[in-house]
C-alpha cells in the first residue's frame, strides 16, 4: 500500500538522523546548508538571505499542465504534500530521500493522485506532514504558488502560509526535458518564510507538444524546499 510505502520513506528520514537538538518540533539546521548552483542559461537563483534554512521539506505530487491554442503545455499550477526531512544528518542526504521519493511515486498507481496522498496522510495524522503547495489566484489574474502548513505542522496559525514571487528560474542541472527548473521565490504575501528555493527536482516536465483542446494533465514531480526565516504570529 502506497501508504505505508511513504510512511517508512519518512521514517527513515527522522531513523538516520543522529539525535540532533530539538528546536520545538524540529531539529537543528545550523549546519545545514542549501547549495545553489550557479548556472549558464535562465535566470540566476537569489542568495540566501540566512546561513541555514528554517527548514527543509519534500514536496511529492504533480505538475499540472493545460494544452494551449499553439499545441504546448502551459503550467496550471501544482499540487504536492510536503514532508518535513529537516532532522537529517547533513544537505548531502537530501539528495538520497529524493531519489528514493522519485523510485516511490514513479511506481504509485495511476488512482494514487496528490489529492489522494493528501488525504491519507491527513487521517493518519502523520507528524512528518508540514502541508500542502498549491497555486491560488494572484490580484493580476494569474497563478502563485502557496506553501500552506496552517492545516498540519502549523495548524491553529493562520497566517504559516507563505505565496512566493519568482526571484530565479534556472534548468535542473541534471535531465532538464524530464526535471523541472530550481527556483527562488521571496514572499509576497503570509508569515511561513521570506525566502523559499525548490532544488533537487525528480520529475514535472511535460511532453513537448500536445493537442489543442485536450485535458489537463498531471504529471508526477518530488522535490526539495528550503524555506528561510519562519515567522509565525
Amino acid at each position: 500500500m502506497l501508504t505505508s510505502l511513504f510512511i517508512s520513506l519518512i521514517a527513515s528520514a527522522h531513523a538516520v538522523s543522529a539525535a540532533p537538538a530539538q528546536t520545538g518540533s524540529r531539529c537543528d539546521l545550523s549546519k545545514v546548508t542549501l547549495t545553489i548552483p550557479a548556472s549558464s542559461s535562465g535566470t540566476p537563483l537569489a542568495a540566501p538571505i540566512a546561513a541555514t534554512p528554517e527548514f527543509v521539506g519534500v514536496g511529492v505530487g504533480t505538475q499540472n499542465y493545460t494544452c494551449n491554442a499553439q499545441g504546448t503545455y502551459v503550467s496550471a499550477g501544482a499540487y504536492a504534500e510536503l514532508f518535513d526531512v529537516s532532522c537529517l544528518p547533513s544537505s548531502d542526504s537530501y539528495e538520497t530521500i529524493i531519489d528514493i521519493a522519485s523510485a516511490a511515486w514513479s511506481i504509485a498507481p495511476a488512482s494514487w493522485t496528490a489529492a489522494k496522498v493528501i488525504q491519507a496522510m491527513a487521517e493518519l495524522k502523520n507528524p512528518s506532514v508540514l502541508g500542502q503547495h498549491y497555486f491560488v489566484t494572484n490580484a493580476a489574474g494569474g497563478l502563485s504558488p502557496k506553501w500552506d502548513f496552517t492545516s498540519a505542522s502549523e495548524a491553529g496559525h493562520a497566517d504559516a502560509f507563505v505565496i512566493g514571487a519568482k526571484t530565479g528560474d534556472i534548468p535542473a542541472p541534471t535531465n532538464p526535458t524530464k526535471n523541472i527548473d530550481w527556483l527562488s521565490l521571496s514572499a509576497a504575501s503570509g508569515d511561513l518564510a521570506t525566502q523559499v528555493y525548490r532544488l533537487q527536482t525528480r520529475g514535472g516536465q511535460p511532453p513537448s507538444t500536445c493537442t489543442v483542446g485536450s485535458p489537463e494533465i498531471f504529471v508526477k514531480y518530488v522535490s526539495l524546499y528550503g524555506e528561510h526565516f519562519k515567522a509565525i504570529v
